[in-house]
């Protein structure tokens, strides 16, 4: 019989007084994280019975927009290969792909 490992990832949100968050931290024993701070997260999970995806986007009043714009765009190369990972659809990857270049370039992260 095998055993299973059980891990936890703890996210903690401080918010102000009209629900806008001040301070994002997160912990994951595993990975030896200890109430990192965070300045912004984006969590999705898939809920398989409703065919649809639940998502909990959140963001510090500190968090400046160009650094917004490097976590969009590291996060949209992420999934690219992701879906990858998942589908080995090639295709697919390399327009995902396309995509995060054209992004990086019209939000001016990278010149050219």
């Amino acid at each position: 019989m095998s055993e299973f490992k059980k891990s936890e990832i703890n996210i903690e949100v401080v918010t102000d007084e009209n629900h806008v968050p001040e301070n994002i931290t997160w912990s994951a024993q595993d990975g030896n994280i200890y109430k990192e701070d965070a300045k912004a997260l984006m969590l999705s999970v898939w809920d398989s019975k409703d065919q649809e995806t639940l998502r909990i986007d959140l963001w510090t009043k500190e968090m400046p927009v160009d650094e917004m714009k490097k976590f969009f765009h590291q996060t949209l190369v992420s999934m690219s290969d992701t879906y990858f990972r998942a589908t080995q659809d090639d295709k697919m990857r390399d327009t995902m792909k396309d995509f995060c270049d054209y992004f990086a370039e019209k939000t001016e992260i990278k010149k050219g």
